[in-house]
């Protein structure tokens, strides 16, 4: 069965679906939109306790649901200087150093670090560290600052949307420098981090807060934006939101951070947790 689900993620108009299911997500018809609502929390386990309002009627939409705010006790961002957060709720799917240029996807599969970032040449991150952070459909999903940072530019790199589950990333080569993606580069106090948003299948719109929805339109090049907005954020204020579930990665500088001992591919992190300390 795996073997045709895969096939299909090979044939399947991924652009087309994603369109069609940005418009169903904006469907503003009651009933429809509260029959959708209770099917999602049943199926996922939603935890409805830890959402700003449970009143359906506060969601303008299913998307409004989907990218939710949560109560403001909730998350605890950790406070020490030299931490660097989680900046999103989500599952590890790969974590450890980057080899030389090569970043680990799954066991047999690597992508580097010029695919991803859609550069010629880019020697910041050679030999550094690196962690893929997968969002289901039942995480929180808004992205925040892992440190205090500011952006110095947003490039948009078009591709694919193959689906990013765990099993789709062991057998689909290069899924990540595939798929449509969001590079952020931020400067950091201990040089530049990438904080890069990946699209998937269904994924019907990134957003930022500085810039706007940039998905869709999908794009047919890659194309470099300067922040229009809010540049300078705080660890663990929000810098954007998937309007839908897909993956995050993050990118550190050589001898830059040591990630926390305990954290291993499968590892479920909450928004603020410390996952690394700054050297």
């Amino acid at each position: 069965m795996k073997a045709i689900a895969l096939m299909f993620q090979y044939i399947l108009p991924h652009h087309l679906l994603s369109k069609l299911m940005y418009k169903l997500m904006r469907i503003r018809f009651k009933p429809i939109k509260h029959f959708t609502l209770n099917r999602m929390i049943k199926t996922f386990n939603i935890n409805m306790e830890e959402a700003a309002s449970k009143d359906f009627n506060d969601y303008e939409h299913f998307n409004a649901f989907f990218t939710r705010a949560l109560k403001p006790s909730c998350r605890t961002i950790d406070s020490s200087k030299d931490s660097v957060v989680s900046p999103v709720d989500g599952v590890i799917s790969q974590i450890g150093s980057i080899n030389k240029d090569e970043i680990l996807q799954a066991k047999g599969h690597h992508y580097t670090i010029q695919e991803l970032l859609a550069t010629s040449m880019d020697s910041d991150f050679i030999d550094g560290q690196f962690v893929t952070i997968y969002l289901s459909p039942k995480d929180y999903h808004r992205l925040h600052a892992p440190v205090a940072c500011e952006i110095k530019s947003l490039r948009h790199v078009p591709g694919r949307l193959f689906s990013v589950a765990d099993w789709t990333t062991q057998k689909i080569p290069r899924l990540f420098a595939r798929n449509e993606r969001l590079v952020n580069t931020l400067q950091t106090s201990f040089g530049k981090v990438a904080y890069v948003y990946v699209g998937a299948i269904l994924v019907s719109s990134i957003e930022t807060v500085c810039n706007g929805v940039i998905t869709p339109p999908y794009g047919k090049q890659v194309t470099d934006l300067l922040p229009e907005g809010q540049t300078q954020y705080n660890k663990g204020e929000e810098m954007g939101r998937f309007n839908m579930g897909s993956t995050v990665i993050l990118l550190f500088p050589k001898n830059s951070i040591t990630f926390e001992a305990d954290l291993v591919a499968g590892s479920t992190l909450k928004l603020g947790e410390k996952i690394a300390t700054i050297h």
